[in-house]
Parts: structure tokens; sequence; C-alpha cells
């Protein structure tokens, strides 16, 4: 067995343990990273030979959530882990996205990065821990890579920053920042807040920057301890002569058009123009041209031209200055039937969400190494092909998909009401019908919309905006409102939700090596004065959520019984729910607690469930009078069943004014009789009493006057059934 290093350093108030050289020897780097109980091994392999052909750098990153790491055997039909859970996606994205920018342009071998979850003990957060452990196994494997990164997540507990809380201590955080640096620069951020200021934000990158450091330094130490040598690769360089020669025939002719092609289809139109030309020319000189090389020359010409003109002409692609917002515009309840609708638009982009309100048994269950196992508040994302004027195949949601939807339920999840307040599962759709930039802020815009028409109280409406940078090294600019050319030529996505208040939701992507907390702090400020524009324009057209709810949407009433009483509700084999729910057309939910959620279009059908359901819960009430019927008649009195499913005793003494010598001479089977209950025994025993009713007594009254006959004639009940207890099992007992 190979012998194992291990590293260890402490973030917070946990150590965080590096080991490698004992699993995983023919990876390129293989490392084990352990917090507590949890364990994961990282490994990071890159590919000898280079596809043919292939113009872009092929990383995947993987998380494997293995359900044995919880002690758990997978729920699905063969018993094994199937297509990655949503959170596993998100966390593998977590964790592409500070490494990407790290590796040497032009790199064109294929490197994959796979997570495996080896152990959870449900205290540690295994994301960042998935995050550090890539980087190690990066920075000790021979894969050429500009590392290390350390992460980490800031939590604000009680006013204090706390790094890398458990995730019982997250419960209490209103903050949940996780972030990734170097030793110089954040690199990623991705948080959700509670309607955190901007400041405390900085603030709180500013911790997470410091905190990080302890596990730069360990990767330091590891790769100088068993770190391989980097391998040689060949990168993909622009051929210099080709450069040239290119440059030279296309002039001033870029610069020309994104100076006076201020729309995305006129600019487009004359550089696919251009480009052809240019491209033509080439091969009328010689047929064997490297084309596709010409092409990312001039792309690379329109991309100097475009960063150009934004930092020393301060004049965007579509003629903006730095800080203005595309028109705005929103619309609510346009379409029919759903429960929510709102229609939100910036520019070219536009997202129409629609809300739907549930049953609480329809939230989402989550079966992977989540702590969370179920999700009341669902938001998708869809981007269809039509959004961007192109055709593919519709395969389902993909991973950018998945995590802007993921990003957008981050930002309205604060702002959700609780299941108390708001009885109602919710989903949000988004789907993206137009798309030039930001359709992740678009999507909360539109669902913050589709929620207030559907009546779900927010706590407060929410925007989103999406910020951009493009530096030079010597000067910089921090757009607002970035459309998609901006994303694609920028250094920088920087995308922040929240409110009025304070921020919801951020999410930040760089291209460069870092970015400083002055550059942070600056870009912050702008997103607050950009999404507080977006947000008046957005109440002008609603400006609190609909007292009313849809017509179309149920009406969730709740009721609450003891525990104990949920049989009699469910109903033999389920016959009662199932009867409750035909005969008043409604959906009833039942938690363990003892809550019942019952649900219908109808509002008085609804009631009338809800009575049936009390009437079936109800306890029994000394004094009180009841209507009910005979459902067994004995020798010494008849049974009367009052309430659904309870029945009591009323001796053959109290069912009438008058002596009897037969029960029969009084009430037959099915009769209906109202009777007043005189005393309920320690063991729930009813004893019920007629003659209280015809007579007009008191319960007092009713007491007295069957008090010396009570102990006799249980005395002779217990005799005469004493030989059934014998032979059958004392039927008498159990009732």
């Amino acid at each position: 067995m190979l012998p194992e290093k291990t590293f260890t350093t402490r973030v917070g108030n946990h150590d965080v343990t590096f080991a490698t050289g004992k699993l995983a020897e023919q990876a390129g780097g293989a490392v084990t990273i352990r917090v507590g109980d949890s364990m994961l091994l990282a490994t990071a392999t890159m590919s000898k030979n280079v596809r043919e052909g292939l113009d872009f750098f092929p990383l995947s990153v993987d998380f494997e959530e293995k359900l044995y790491a919880d002690g758990r055997i997978p729920g699905s039909f063969f018993r094994r882990e199937g297509r990655p859970t949503t959170d596993a996606i998100l966390t593998a994205r977590l964790t592409d996205r500070p490494l990407r920018p790290l590796f040497p342009k032009g790199m064109r071998n294929e490197v994959q990065i796979i997570v495996t979850a080896l152990a959870s003990d449900n205290i540690h957060h295994l994301d960042i821990m998935t995050v550090n452990a890539a980087s190690a196994a990066l920075t000790i494997s021979d894969i050429p890579w500009n590392g290390p990164i350390g992460a980490v997540r800031v939590g604000r507990i009680n006013g204090e920053f706390v790094a890398n809380p458990t995730i019982q201590e997250m419960e209490e955080s209103t903050l949940d920042l996780r972030m990734a640096a170097s030793k110089d620069a954040v690199i990623m951020v991705e948080a959700g807040a509670n309607e955190v200021t901007e400041a405390v934000m900085v603030e709180a990158l500013a911790f997470g920057h410091d905190a990080i450091q302890p596990l730069v330094a360990v990767q330091e130490e590891m790769r100088q301890a068993v770190g391989k040598e980097k391998a040689e690769i060949e990168l993909a360089k622009t051929d210099a002569e080709l450069a040239e020669a290119v440059k030279a025939r296309i002039g001033n002719r870029i610069q020309d058009i994104v100076a006076t092609e201020t729309t995305r289809d006129g600019r487009n139109a004359a550089v696919d123009a251009l480009r052809e030309e240019i491209v033509n020319s080439f091969l009328a000189e010689d047929e064997t041209a490297d084309t596709k090389a010409i092409r990312e020359i001039i792309a690379d010409v329109l991309k100097y031209a475009i960063r150009n003109r934004i930092l020393y002409e301060h004049v965007r692609p579509d003629g903006r200055d730095y800080t203005t917002i595309r028109p705005l515009s929103s619309e609510i309840g346009l379409i029919p039937r759903v429960h929510g609708s709102g229609l939100f638009r910036r520019g070219q982009t536009q997202v129409l969400s629609i809300a739907t309100l549930g049953m609480p048994r329809e939230a989402q269950k989550l079966d992977g190494l989540s702590p969370e196992e179920s999700r009341r508040y669902m938001h998708h994302y869809n981007f269809p092909p039509f959004s961007t004027g192109e055709t593919w195949f519709l395969r389902g949601p993909k991973r950018r998909e998945i995590g802007h939807g993921a990003l957008a339920r981050t930002a309205l999840r604060p702002m959700i009401p609780s299941e108390e307040e708001f009885p109602y599962t919710i989903r949000v759709v988004s789907e993206v019908l137009s798309s030039n930039g930001s359709t992740s802020q678009a999507s909360v815009c539109g669902s913050t919309l589709a929620l207030m028409d559907a009546g779900v109280p927010i706590k407060a409406p929410v925007a989103g905006v999406a910020m951009g940078l493009v530096s030079d090294g010597d000067e910089f600019a921090i757009l607002t409102d970035i459309q998609g050319l901006e994303d694609h030529l920028g250094d920088m996505d920087f995308k922040v939700a929240g409110t009025a208040k304070g921020i919801t939701a951020l999410q930040m992507d760089i291209k460069i090596a870092g970015l400083s907390q002055e550059l942070m702090a600056q870009a912050l400020e702008q997103a607050r004065i950009g999404r507080l524009e977006i947000l008046d324009s957005m109440l002008a057209t609603i400006s609190e959520p609909k007292a009313e709810l849809s017509p179309f949407a149920p009406r969730m009433m709740t009721v609450s019984i003891d525990p104990d009483k949920i049989g009699a509700v469910i109903g033999k084999g389920g016959s009662m729910i199932r009867n409750l729910e035909e005969t008043y057309e409604v959906s009833i939910d039942i938690q363990e607690d003892g809550t019942i959620f019952v649900a219908g279009v109808d509002g008085e059908k609804a009631e009338g469930a809800i009575a049936h359901i009390e009437s079936l819960t109800e306890e029994a009430e000394l004094g009180k009078i009841y209507t009910g019927k005979v459902v067994r008649i004995t020798d010494f009195g008849a049974f009367i069943e009052f309430m659904p499913g309870t029945d009591g005793l009323v001796h053959i003494s109290q069912l009438s004014s008058d002596h009897l010598r037969r029960v029969e001479d009084a009430v037959q089977m099915g009769d209906e009789v109202m009777v007043m209950v005189t005393d309920i025994s320690p063991e729930g025993k009813v004893r019920l009493s007629r003659k209280a009713v015809l007579e007009g007594w008191t319960l007092e009254e009713a007491q007295a006057n069957d008090q010396p006959k009570r102990g006799g004639n249980r005395g002779s009940r217990d005799r005469r059934s004493g030989g059934r207890d014998r032979r059958g099992g004392g039927r008498d007992r159990r009732r």
C-alpha cells in the first residue's frame, strides 16, 4: 500500500484535513478532504492528446452523490444512484466556476474533475469541501493550472460573521455566502441573504477572503511536498502572420461598424457581411486557407474594438453610458386560468413567469445528501432555442438552466411567507421568450410579478440586475444591465438581486484572475441604484400582492386535531378520506403533527369538509346533548354512536322516564335519540343518559340521579361479560 501524507489547517472552528497518496493512484491528482466525519475524494485527470479540430477548452466537473455516504440505500427501482440531483449539479457548477478561469489560455487537452462523496455527517456542508478538494487535486497534479484557490462559506449569526458554520448553525444565519479566492483576489461569489446591506456584504467578502488564506497556504505546502511536475502541453495560438494579414484587410471597418451600428441585428449583419468578404478574399488566393482561424481573428478584432470603445470613449455597443438601464416594461394577469402570471421585459430580454399554488403534499421530495428533505417553494427556468433565434434539440434542462432557476429561487426565497401564514406549495416557472442578457435576473423580476398577481403575500418585491466589467489593467468600466455581447466580451458577470432594503442573492463569475474589494464595493453600489430603478418600474404595474387568489386557485384551510385521531379521518383503508374528498370536491393533506390541510376551488365545500373533519375528531363534552344512533343493544343497555366513530353506553335505567324490562321497549337498532354525556372515564369510556334529556336535567342532576346505579351497574356488566372476557378476549374491555 502506498504511503499516505496528510496536511491539516483550520478554518473557523473546524480542522480541514487533506490526504493524498493512498487512493486513486493513477489519477493525475487525487486528494481526500475531511471535516468532522464528512469526507470527499477528488480526482483531476488530463488527456494526453488533443482531439483534432477542438476550438475550446473541454473541462468537465462532476460531483457524485453516493447515498452510502449517509448510510442510505437509494429509493429507485434499481437501488442505485441515477442521474445527478439538482443539488449535485449546483455543487458541480459551484466548483467549475472558480477553477475554469485559472487554466492557461489556449489549453485544449481534456480535463476531468470528479468529486465523490464518501461520508456525510450531516453537520458540515459538502459543497465548499468540494471546491477545496478539487483545487487541491489540481494543485498537486501534473495539469497546468494557475491555482491554488480556497473556498469558504460565510454566515452571519447574531450580527457576527462565522467562517464555515455548520448546517445547524446556518439555520440561524441571515447570510449564506459561498466564495472562492486566490491568495490575492476574489474569483467567485454565490450568496443568498435576508436583505443584507451592500456594506455588510462587502465586509463579509473581506472576512471570507481572510478566512480562505489558510486553505491556500496548506495547498501550497502540499504542492511543495507531493506535487507532480506540470506537464508540457501545446497551447492553441493564433498565427501571427495570418493575424497581421487579416487585420490589414479589415482596416478600420470594424471600428466604423461598432461606432455606427447600435442595434444587435444591424451590427451582426454588418459584421457577418465583412467576415464573409474577408474569408472569401483569402479563399480566392488560396483554397486551403484556414477559414476557421480567419474567423477567430476577426472575432478578436471585434472584441478589441468594442472593449476599447467602452474603456476610452465611454460608450457601450448600443450607445448607452455605463449606468443606463435599457427600456423596462411589465404586465400581470395576461394568461387565463393560471394562478398568477407576470411578463417582464428589459431591452430585448423578455421573460414570462407563471405561478402555481398547490397542496403541501405537492412539495418536492429530495433524495440526496442535502440536509433539506423537501422543498415547498420551487422555481424552474427554461431557455428554449427560439429565445435566441436558434434551433437545437430539446433534451430537458441543462446545467445552466438548473443554475439560473436556483439563483432566482435563492433571490425570492427569503420573501416567501411561511407555511403557517400561507399554507401552499408554490411553483414558479420562468419561460425565457427572448434573450439578450441577464435572463436570470429578468426571471427574478417576472416571478415577483407572478407571485403578487397570484396573491402570494410576499414580504417585499424583489428585482435583479446584471453588472459587467471591462478592464485592460489600467482602465476599468463597471456596466449596469449588461446585454449578451457585453457578457460575452467582458471580464465579469455580476448578478445582484434584492428588495429596496437589501440584497437577497448575489452571483459573480469572472474571466480574469480576480477582483479587488474596491471594485466589488463599487459594483454593488451601482447595482443597488439600478435595482431600485427596476423596482420602481415593476411597482408601477402592481404595488402589492393581490388581496384575493385567482378563482382557479385552491382555497386552503387548515384544522389541527389530536394526532391520535388521525386514523378517524383516514378511515379503514383510506375510505373516510376518499369519501371526504369526493363528497366535498377537495384535496386533503394530513401531517404527522395533526395539522390537516383542506384545499378546494369552492370555498364553501372546503368549509364543509373542515366541519366534517372536526366532527370526526371532536372530543366528547360533559353535559353536552348530542343526537346519536343506536348501534348495539345488550341486555343492560344500548350503545349510541353520538359522534362519528365514538359511542357510549346508555344504561337501561337511563333510557326512559319509565321503568323498562327490556331495552327494546325504548329503542331499536338504528333509532336516532338525543342523549347527554354524563361521565367520561380516564380510559375514555363514555356514559350517556337519555332520561336526562327527557327530564330536562342539568349535568349535576343527571349525575346525582344516576350515581347510585352506576357502580352497581358497572359491576353487574362486568359479571355478565366475565365469561365472554375469558372465552373471547374481552370485547367489552376494548370498548
